[in-house]
């Protein structure tokens, strides 16, 4: 992480690197211990991801131990540090901290839970979560993974996301799609395929949620769609392949469980996906609620619109964009504001003096920043990031040790800006020749 300088800094970080400890009835999750502990299990779960940096993170801990204890016996709850295991984050489409998930019936599909951050609404929610489950189970619904088990030829619900996929359809829906495919060749009678088909239709189902679609996981049968076997060199059971848009496929080698297949295709998912938003600062909200949101924020500020037109802006603009896009897996927040506007946020960052455009890293928890240095070009800025990246760089504390006023401002309407309208100045009532006499 970024700003660790020194041993005593290491060891203050380090003793506040988990914000649950073994005395909390808080259950800490890791990858180790994960599937045993919420998929396998019939209890109901409450999962927060969270990161020991984050702020909303720090204020939600009280009361998410208070709802624990409050849980006890009835309802589980449990914490995943989401920055040390980002793996864990990624496989359940963690992109903010701190992000809470209910893990009920159908443990393979998680729901979000979007209630207040207190110990009573969480309560609640929890007890409300429950009732649902124990009316499913009254009802004969378990909403579990049991028939994954069947075979493909039995039609069982729990493979419905996966694509079947044959010699005659494969080209016009893989070939040239702008998704990301994984496709399974397999042949019925093959007993790795049966263990893997239970797997691979779970991790259909959670993929094509926290992807919304943009990878789709696929099967072909070898067996019977033979073209297909022998174009793709196809010489045991399972092989699975990943089709990316103007790429060569490529050989997935990974684990068979639904958690590696899901995390390689998270991964594939950022890769492919488009980068974070990049934000004008017009008001406070915006600026708190990405650097607080975030490990760091990446703060530009620009030109006056009166020193570069709309062009130029727009030049700038396109450098972070490709930056953003280089750097979306860090998962920074990326915001701007013109030279003027925020000129106490330019002070407590030290930015005034140095010209514009300026950039500035900030790290909110620790209100330390960085500046960059060199040019404000893809080149500059590439090299300011890859050193904060690996946590080199020179450090200063934000001015006044917190963020300034921040103004509420227009956003730019994406024109070229206009000089102020002077008043007409009327002279048709001075005498210009009095007026010359007087300064003889």
């Amino acid at each position: 992480l970024l700003f660790v300088v020194g041993t005593v800094s290491c060891t203050l970080f380090l003793a506040v690197n988990s914000l649950y400890s073994a005395s909390d009835d808080v259950i800490e999750l890791t990858p180790a211990n994960f599937n045993k502990e919420v998929i396998q299990s019939e209890s109901l779960w409450l999962v927060e991801f969270y990161a020991p940096w984050c702020g909303h993170c720090q204020r939600l801990t009280p009361e998410w131990k208070k709802a624990a204890t409050a849980l006890k016996g009835v309802v589980k709850v449990g914490a995943v540090d989401a920055d040390k295991h980002q793996s864990l984050g990624g496989q359940y489409g963690v992109r903010g901290f701190p992000t809470i998930k209910i893990f009920g019936a159908n443990k393979n599909k998680a729901e979000d839970y979007q209630g207040g951050r207190t110990s009573d609404a969480i309560v609640d929610a929890a007890l409300s979560a429950l009732r649902s489950l124990v009316k499913e189970r009254l009802s004969g619904r378990s909403g579990g993974y049991s028939s994954g088990r069947q075979s493909r030829e039995s039609g069982g619900g729990d493979k419905k996301d996966v694509i079947e996929l044959t010699d005659d359809s494969f080209d016009k829906n893989v070939i040239n799609s702008d998704d990301v495919w994984m496709v399974e060749f397999y042949a019925p009678w093959c007993g790795h395929c049966k263990n893997l088909e239970p797997e691979w239709a779970a991790a259909a189902t959670e993929v094509k949620e926290q992807t919304k679609g943009k990878v789709k996981l696929a099967a072909v049968d070898a067996t019977v769609n033979q073209m297909l076997a022998s174009r793709y060199g196809i010489r045991g059971f399972p092989t699975i392949k990943i089709f990316q848009k103007g790429e060569d496929p490529v050989d997935y080698d990974g684990g068979r469980t639904r958690s590696d297949i899901i995390a390689r295709a998270l991964d594939l998912f950022s890769d492919n996906a488009p980068p974070p938003e990049l934000l004008e600062i017009i008001s406070e909200d915006v600026l708190k609620s990405t650097c607080d949101a975030h490990q760091l924020c990446i703060i530009s500020v620009l030109p006056h619109i009166l020193d570069t037109g709309a062009s130029g802006r727009n030049s700038y603009l396109d450098v972070m964009l490709k930056m953003a896009e280089k750097y979306k897996k860090k998962m920074w927040g990326w915001l701007w504001t013109e030279a003027g506007a925020q000129s106490d946020l330019e002070s407590s960052l030290g930015i005034g003096g140095f010209g514009y455009p300026a950039m500035a890293a900030v790290n909110a928890r620790k209100m330390k920043f960085a500046l960059l240095k060199g040019s404000f070009s893809e080149q500059g800025i590439n090299e300011f990031l890859r050193e904060l990246s690996v946590g080199r760089g020179s450090t200063a504390p934000v001015g006044g040790g917190a963020f300034p006023k921040i103004h509420s401002v227009e956003p730019w309407d994406g024109k070229d800006g206009e000089l102020p309208v002077e008043d007409d100045i009327d002279l048709s009532d001075v005498d210009l020749d009095d007026l010359g006499k007087d300064e003889l």
